[in-house]
């Protein structure tokens, strides 16, 4: 299974993102704009950097030029994609089956809230994929899914609806159980937020419909 590193212009938490790399390892690693800067403070040096290049500074983009392996995917700043966008959809085509996001989550809302997007086409193409900071996973799930909860990013796991509906959630091993209860958008939020897995797994099963998981440390 390839996997591959996404490292975005957002702003990061370098202490977390150095104990995150030391836990895991990956095949590719792409660069997106800004989060050049990123990977040059992590000592990382990527095989893509992919970008409008409109966020970076110029000195450390001179001094990654200077690498020969690394392909430039450069982009005019008139486009209808994000950074982030044509990153992953560089990802789907490098034959990886996981990708991590970092750097997702912190700056510009609007951003965070278009990565929420991009990991959807990755589910799409089967691809596991994950944004990943200091207080949270965040993925989609179109299936079921089983929580070991010694293997939990934190304490709370939270279920929002991706599509409009979700049908038939039955959640079991959690603190707060449900049995085919269906959620929309924008009505009883909190029913699934902040839920957590009081025995040695909880599991959550539904009929139709996609869901956002995020796994939180308080």
């Amino acid at each position: 299974m390839k996997s591959c590193l996404v490292i975005t212009g957002g702003r990061l938490d370098l202490a977390f993102a150095r104990s995150f790399l030391e836990r895991e390892r990956f095949d590719r690693i792409v660069a997106v704009d800004g989060g050049l800067e990123e990977a040059e403070a992590l000592g990382l040096i990527p095989d893509y950097v992919v970008g409008d290049f409109d966020t970076v500074k110029r000195p450390v983009r001179e001094r990654f030029e200077k690498m020969p392996h690394i392909v430039w995917k450069c982009h005019r700043p008139e486009k209808n994609e994000t950074d982030t966008e044509l990153a992953r959809s560089l990802v789907l085509t490098l034959g990886c089956s996981r990708v991590v996001f970092l750097g997702a989550t912190g700056g510009r809302l609007d951003h965070m809230m278009a990565n929420i997007d991009v990991l959807y086409a990755c589910m799409q193409k089967g691809v596991e994929a994950w944004i990943v900071d200091s207080q949270n996973r965040l993925y989609l799930l179109d299936e079921g899914k089983t929580f070991c909860r010694d293997e939990l990013w934190g304490k709370y796991v939270s279920f929002l609806p991706y599509t409009e509906q979700v049908f038939g959630i039955t959640l079991t091993g959690f603190k707060y159980p449900l049995v085919k209860k269906n959620i929309r958008r924008g009505e009883e939020a909190g029913l699934c937020i902040s839920n957590e897995v009081i025995e040695e797994t909880g599991r959550i099963t539904f009929d139709e419909g996609v869901v956002i998981c995020v796994e939180s440390q308080d």
